[in-house]
């Protein structure tokens, strides 16, 4: 039963989760050519025939759309800024490649890169030559001096411009350019540093960042260039001086208060939370070096992020998912879901992580199981409205597609045999 190569695939005996209604389908799944051509049904009313590539006995397994992380950096392989900027991007490009392979490798079929990532690694995975999720990238993002991008502490007497995330940029006219470098070389959107942060050195979390023209400079050449500009804030203060200088997306938003959160309702503005990070640190925040400044930081935002959430959905925002996780915590990523479902429930988080992104993303063909959409799903190893824990439980064995194809686990890529195996030994 080895995958078939050209994106064809029936999946049947499915219970489908569609990305958009609480009440799940019955049926079977026809994808050709990596697009989803029916749904529902039974296998031959789906209209299954000599191309119907591989079949998969989902036997009565729940199938969701393909996750997507809409804050995720492939180039934060440590806590520690400077390792991050100014190591060989040779070697950040490796290691960032495994760390898209084992988000793919968990349902995470799309990814969003807010500080990072370039046309190169994207190639990479378009051209197969690593695999990994549909990715998303904005390049560095833009920081002022002092600002969340700056590496800096106040006793370092360094030059530092900028390196693989962040990029210090000053002045309406070299953020003007900036913009326009980062569309000329692949980028997708744009990400701005409007407030403080946990890991930076010297500026305060609360404190907005960038001036109202650097802000709307941004902003608007995105805009022309039928893009967008995230800003990375906690405060409600940079959080309103964003949203009203013309951002599309809050990143992180942990301190937001009612009055705000209708303001981004007025503005149709998205929230990106990014519950898990907070929370990892706070566990394991010594083991892996996080120091005491940003100790202090992280546990200011911990304790405020659910309730940003709460006001955000009860004020009508839209809210996406994200984890944002740097060095070791990668591996929390499925925790993710458990924070935002412990939030807002099982039916609105898996929203979050599927059409509501796609929705950020403007890829209407993602996060969604119809028809016409990118054959991008996971069948779970159990119903998540009866269990919720199977989104998250790592343990639990679960069946990744992308674009009509069944991702090989590690180890199983190169092995044919093996996948059938494995597939045979998950009832698929």
């Amino acid at each position: 039963m080895t995958p078939d190569s050209q994106g064809n695939l029936t999946i049947r005996n499915a219970r489908i989760f569609d990305g958009e209604s609480p009440a799940l389908v019955e049926g079977s799944i026809s994808i050709r050519d990596g697009r989803i051509t029916a749904v529902g049904g039974t296998v031959e009313s789906t209209g299954a025939g000599p191309d119907a590539g591989t079949v998969l006995d989902a036997e009565g397994r729940v199938v969701i759309p393909g996750l997507i992380d809409a804050h995720f950096h492939a180039y934060a392989l440590s806590l520690t800024s400077a390792v991050n900027e100014t190591g060989p991007l040779s070697y950040s490009a490796l290691a960032g490649a495994r760390r898209l392979e084992a988000a793919l490798g968990r349902g995470f079929t799309s990814v969003r890169d807010v500080a990072g990532g370039d046309v190169g690694l994207a190639t990479a995975i378009e051209e197969g030559l690593c695999p990994g999720p549909r990715y998303f990238f904005t390049g560095p993002a833009l920081s002022q001096t002092g600002g969340h991008g700056d590496i800096r502490a106040a006793n370092d007497g360094s030059c530092f411009h900028g390196g693989h995330m962040c990029e210090v940029v000053d002045g309406v006219e070299d953020l003007l350019l900036a913009v326009r470098h980062r569309f000329r070389t692949g980028a997708t959107a744009i990400k701005i540093m409007t407030s403080g942060g946990v890991i930076s050195p010297v500026d305060p979390i609360r404190v907005p960042q960038y001036t109202a023209a650097e802000i709307r400079v941004v902003t608007e050449e995105a805009s022309r260039r039928g893009s967008y500009a995230t800003a990375h804030a906690y405060s409600p203060e940079a959080i309103r001086h964003s949203v009203l200088n013309g951002v599309r997306c809050i990143e992180h938003g942990n301190l937001l208060d009612a009055e705000t959160a209708r303001l981004m309702a007025e503005h149709d503005v998205y929230l990106v939370p990014t519950l898990v990070t907070y929370d990892a640190m706070g566990r394991r925040g010594t083991e892996i070096g996080l120091t005491e400044v940003g100790a202090a930081k992280n546990q200011e935002v911990l304790a405020a992020g659910k309730n940003a959430v709460t006001l955000a959905r009860d004020a009508g925002v839209r809210i996406g998912f994200g984890t944002d996780l740097m060095g070791e915590l990668e591996d929390e990523q499925l925790a993710g879901l458990r924070l935002q479902c412990e939030v807002l429930g099982v039916y609105e988080a898996l929203r979050s992580a599927t059409s509501t992104n796609a929705a950020l993303l403007r890829r209407e063909d993602l996060g969604r199981i119809a028809e016409g959409a990118c054959a991008d799903m996971v069948i779970l190893d159990g119903d998540p409205f009866e269990e919720p824990s199977v989104l998250w439980d790592g343990s639990r064995h679960r069946t990744v597609i992308k674009a009509g194809r069944v991702v090989p686990s590690p180890g199983l890529a190169a092995d044919p045999a093996a996948m059938d195996e494995a597939l045979s030994g998950a009832n698929v």
